[in-house]
């Protein structure tokens, strides 16, 4: 098969544990560190706006509260995403998935999109996000890649944006994981790295699939996967894993 044709170490949630989360200030912290690639979350907004956002609700990482599926997008604007990580970062504004994607293109930050929905809205969630991918990337040298732990979000990305490379998301591979690949036209396979034993890193690239892992902390284990064939990983540090780490 084809040589993984994106970055190998991507900054998880944009700026891993140097920034907050899912923000603009993570991805141009991500490449102030050199980096080329980025991973961050899109669920949508009660408004159905695309934003970046983790969990389903809005306490851990933003002044609100509430459910992100109850709380328009107009409503989030008010909220401030930076400071519950450090003082410098008060008043980052939570993200939408268009102001996001049009910086990473202007970065050229290539993007691992996970399609995180809230509950409920799995199949409107990979479709909204594939249908603006398109529109935020047309044109863009490197496409980004659509990856979900949700069949029905990753089903609705193939109907909206089928040119759109998409990622199977896993904690561990399942028996029947090619059955899975086949079905939702996915060309890689991203599982937790703690789970992955060699023989079926082999056998997810015999089967002509890319394989990435998540969330690798450790240089000595990004060795070890590598060695094992893993095409990339996504890490929290990135002032320990350097984005040419090799």
């Amino acid at each position: 098969m084809k040589p993984w044709p994106y970055p190998r170490i991507i900054a998880h949630r944009g700026g891993g544990t140097l920034a907050p989360e899912n923000t603009l200030a993570g991805m141009r912290k991500a490449k102030e560190m050199g980096y080329a690639g980025v991973e961050f979350d899109v669920m949508l907004a009660a408004d159905a706006t695309p934003i970046l956002m983790h969990d389903q609700t809005l306490e851990r990482t933003t002044t609100g509260s509430g459910a992100i599926a109850a709380t328009a997008y107009r409503d989030m604007l008010r909220l401030d995403a930076g400071k519950w990580f450090a003082p410098q970062f008060a008043g980052e504004p939570v993200p939408s998935f268009e102001r996001a994607g049009r910086l990473c293109v202007e970065l050229g930050l290539w993007a691992d999109i996970e399609i995180k929905p809230a509950k409920g809205y799995e199949a409107e969630t990979g479709r909204a996000t594939a249908l603006l991918a398109r529109e935020l990337w047309r044109g863009a040298p490197v496409q980004p890649l659509l990856s979900s732990f949700q069949p029905a979000s990753l089903a609705a990305a193939k109907e909206a944006a089928p040119e759109l490379p998409r990622g199977a998301l896993v904690r561990d591979i399942p028996p029947d994981w090619e059955l899975w690949m086949q079905k939702l036209g996915c060309v890689s396979l991203h599982c937790d790295y703690r789970m992955l034993l060699p023989q079926q890193a082999r056998a997810v690239r015999d089967a002509g699939y890319w394989l990435f892992c998540w969330t690798v902390n450790d240089p000595e284990i990004v060795r070890v996967l590598f060695d094992w064939g893993v095409d990339a990983i996504v890490t929290d540090r990135l002032d320990l894993i350097t984005p040419d780490f090799s």
